[in-house]
């Protein structure tokens, strides 16, 4: 009988791997800077260009189906041509995207502004898959959910970053208590963010090693792909993901954390804004911009840790937990209408939506695909969460222009409907033997 228990990793390893995993994160981190930025803007394009929430809303949309069909092409991709070229292609689509919407304000034409947007996020779709794909040949299976936890924290971290620099740079600040700078237009929101890019993408291609082979050690998986078959005929790669219905079932249930995600990401600040007064400079907008990525960093962390340790590394259980909670939240924030309540209610949903986040689109892609094929497991879940989101988009942007009071009764639909689907499959997203 095979023991349950891994080897220890060899000396020097794990701290390889550390310096491996901080330079992916990093360059992940700055991703998330290059797209929620758009967020942090939306009221002051708005407001420029006289542009209604629904007009707003088709730039979001876009955003949302372009990365969502990005995420199955370019996993099947990344399958092909390996974690680090992927990463570094979406790093240089995404620098000269939010490069090119800045300057797009010199014309204010929101077609432009929709395609360059769409092409910027088509671009960052080449990240997740590579990131994933990298990582599941340096994590065994269970580890890869407190992987998927990290991985939440640093897309949360990113958030951070433009939920500070954002208002900083729309209000004025003094740089290293010296310099002042004063408030600045709207599209330095998206230059900034892409300098910062360039920058951690060019350490990104000095660092990260593929595999554990290419920096010296064994791969920690012996099931999974040789050195030699890290990579894989597009053509077996997408019969082998595509025909498991268990990917279609976790699919379609992450498909229902797109809408409710992305309703808080992309609208909040305008909701405080718009129907809480809540100004960007204030220490209201201060604290749930704080606040946000901290309890979804810690809701990543806690269900990858609970997945592993409590459940032996299903995925399913924690899910329907969290999209049931979820759905009790939404519900309860419905009922009350001031702004303090607002912050902690979004700060919540947060938690529960970016937990769902982590150990579905994460850990149980890579539970499902491997090493071999974890790009195209990871690119083809988490596309249903984008195309879900793009509700979030013209859908609901609509809804907001006729009333706020349709914002939060849009989410709730969409917990329900997850947690059923994962309970149709409770214990079946687990360490499955990856595929051949």
């Amino acid at each position: 009988m095979t023991s349950t228990i891994d080897p220890p990793h060899p000396p020097g390893f794990r701290a390889r791997r550390g310096l491996n995993w901080v330079s992916i994160g990093l360059l992940y981190t700055s991703f998330y800077m290059c797209r929620y930025n758009f967020a942090i803007a939306n009221k002051s394009i708005s407001e420029e260009f006289h542009f209604s929430k629904e007009q707003m809303g088709y730039i979001i949309t876009t955003v949302m189906l372009a990365y969502g069909c990005g995420q199955i092409i370019n996993g099947l991709l990344t399958d092909r041509i390996g974690g680090k070229r992927a990463m570094l292609i979406g790093a240089a689509g995404t620098v000269l995207g939010n490069l090119a919407f800045g300057t797009a304000s010199f014309w204010g034409l929101l077609p432009l502004f929709v395609v360059i947007r769409g092409i910027d996020q088509y671009s960052q779709a080449f990240g997740a898959p590579g990131m994933i794909k990298i990582n599941a040949a340096w994590f065994r299976p269970k580890e890869r959910g407190r992987f998927a936890g990290i991985f939440g924290f640093m897309i949360n971290l990113g958030r951070f970053g433009i939920n500070w620099l954002g208002p900083a740079l729309l209000g004025g600040f003094a740089f290293l208590g010296m310099l002042q700078v004063p408030p600045l237009h709207w599209r330095w929101l998206f230059w900034v963010p892409a300098g910062i890019a360039t920058v951690v993408g060019l350490v990104f291609a000095f660092v990260v090693k593929e595999t554990p082979e290419e920096a010296g050690f064994p791969k920690v998986n012996p099931e999974d792909a040789s050195k030699d078959e890290i990579t894989a005929p597009l053509k077996d790669v997408f019969r082998a993901i595509a025909g498991n219905r268990v990917v279609w079932i976790v699919a379609l249930a992450y498909a229902c954390t797109g809408p409710v995600r992305q309703a808080v990401d992309q609208w909040f600040p305008r909701f405080l804004q718009d129907v809480h007064h809540v100004d960007l400079d204030s220490g209201r907008f201060a604290l749930i911009g704080f606040m946000l990525p901290l309890v979804a960093s810690l809701g990543s962390l806690l269900s990858g840790y609970i997945s592993d340790v409590v459940f032996g590394g299903r995925r399913a259980p924690v899910a329907a937990g969290l999209y049931f909670l979820e759905t009790t939240l939404i519900l309860t924030a419905a009922q009350f209408h001031s702004a303090n309540a607002a912050i902690v209610f979004l700060i919540l949903i947060s938690l529960t939506a970016n937990a769902t986040h982590s150990i579905l689109g994460t850990a149980a892609a890579m539970d499902i695909g491997g090493a071999k094929m974890a790009g195209f497991a990871s690119g083809l879940i988490d596309s249903f969460q984008y195309f879900g989101a793009s509700l979030a988009g013209m859908v609901l942007g609509g809804l907001l222009d006729k009333s706020w009071d349709y914002y939060f009764y849009f989410m709730a639909p969409f917990g329900i409907i997850g947690g059923l689907l994962m309970v149709s499959i409770l214990g079946k997203v687990s360490l499955a033997k990856p595929a051949k």
